[in-house]
């Protein structure tokens, strides 16, 4: 298998009960865990470059840099540009290769945020490419609160977008360092009712437990789960051990390559809890 569009994945997902795990990537050490984990739980996996990525690495670099593992992996791996902040920057990832680009447009008006991301979907779609859009607003934790996603402007969102996966404010909150989210779920349902064939996605997959996301996943109800604390977290761990164990280290790669291990196994951990589908191997 190899490069896989946002939609290719999330199809199948959403109709069989499971959910497709989007990571966030930073650096080459965690772009090469995920897609390890994902070739040993044989499951397609989402690799995202989202602003912070993208403000320390040029997207080009970037760009080549996913493209290549996902070419070479076992299983389905979506390249995908996460909040993308223009149509400029969502265009110049789809002509370096991404195959899914996400347009947030989440602070926007309701009209102006469908006109932007419906051009942006417009665009990706002649290209074979998918997009994803945000309508509410999914807030960061000691930072700027969230807005709730109204269903009705959920629905009209989607029809007049023609988005292939919609993130929601049900709850959710970006960079989450526990798991004590509590999603709204009566309005998650309202929302998937009225939007029956665009799955859905939680940004701030952190912050929800694992036991939320497996039945989440396996409702049907949210078909994507953005992950990145948690697994920065890990990152920071283990690097604080692997310095604290050899405080005279020096050498940059001797000393990053200690985190590959302990990322997959946590990214293991995330995509293995997604597939409900798949009760014989948790």
């Amino acid at each position: 298998m190899t490069l896989a569009t946002l939609s290719e994945v999330l199809r199948p997902a959403q109709k069989g009960g499971y959910a497709i795990a989007g990571l966030v990537t930073l650096g080459w050490e965690d772009m090469r865990a995920f897609v390890t984990a994902a070739e040993s739980e044989d499951t397609p996996v989402i690799l995202q470059a989202g602003p912070g990525c993208r403000a320390h690495t040029p997207l080009p670099v970037l760009a080549a840099m996913l493209r290549h593992l996902a070419q070479g992996a076992r299983v389905p791996v979506v390249v995908h540009l996460d909040h993308g902040n223009s149509y400029e920057e969502c265009a110049q990832a789809i002509d370096l290769g991404f195959t899914s680009v996400m347009y947030d447009g989440s602070r926007l008006p309701l009209r102006e945020n469908i006109d932007r991301t419906a051009a942006v979907a417009a665009l990706a779609h002649a290209a074979g490419v998918s997009c994803e859009g945000e309508i509410g607003f999914v807030g960061y934790n000691a930072g700027a609160a969230s807005t709730g996603t109204d269903p009705a402007e959920a629905a009209v969102f989607a029809a007049q977008t023609a988005v292939d996966a919609m993130a929601v404010s049900v709850g959710n909150v970006h960079l989450q360092t526990n798991t004590q989210t509590k999603i709204d779920t009566d309005r998650l349902s309202t929302i998937a009712a009225l939007c029956p064939n665009v799955p859905l996605v939680i940004h701030g997959g952190s912050g929800v437990s694992l036991d939320q996301r497996r039945l989440l996943a396996a409702a049907g109800l949210v078909s994507k789960f953005n992950i990145g604390t948690e697994l920065r977290q890990t990152f920071g761990r283990t690097l604080r051990a692997a310095m604290t164990a050899e405080p005279e280290a020096f050498d940059r790669i001797a000393i990053l390559s200690q985190t590959e291990g302990p990322m997959a196994t946590a990214a293991q951990t995330i995509l293995r809890n997604l597939r409900p589908d798949r009760d014989e191997r948790l």
